[in-house]
């Protein structure tokens, strides 16, 4: 049993990147799928799918550039079940000057931070992406 799901999402991404592997497979879940969505939205994953069957899988394809470089260069996880992190719209920090993105739980579901800050929504800061 997974006590942080989202954490174990973002290592299996991480350590496929850095493998340099096609794609990574994982359990799935609504917010697993949320989060797939929108990296896909940025650009940092080709593609996503889910499974059907007695267990669903997310499989998240990888996007790679110029010699095998990976789009997504870091990951960081920052609310965890241990610690909530909770910002208002008007905090919602900038990951390396706009370069990267923050993903954020809020009432209107899983946002990037452009897309929260438009919004005008607060809500659980999830993770940074780079």
């Amino acid at each position: 049993m997974l006590t942080d799901p989202i954490s174990d999402m973002l290592a299996r991404l991480h350590n496929a990147a850095m493998a340099r592997h096609e794609r990574t497979e994982m359990p799935s879940s609504r917010m697993r799928v949320s989060i797939a969505k929108l990296l896909k939205e940025e650009g940092y994953v080709d593609d996503y799918r889910e499974t059907e069957g007695p267990k669903k899988t997310l499989t998240i394809v990888m996007r790679y550039g110029r010699d095998r470089q990976a789009a997504i260069d870091g990951l960081r996880r920052v609310s965890r079940p241990g610690r909530r992190v909770y910002v208002p719209h008007d905090q919602i920090p900038r990951v390396r000057n706009g370069y990267g993105i923050a993903i954020l739980s809020t009432s209107s579901g899983v946002l990037s931070d452009r897309q929260a800050r438009k919004a005008s929504v607060g809500g659980e800061l999830l993770c940074e992406v780079w």
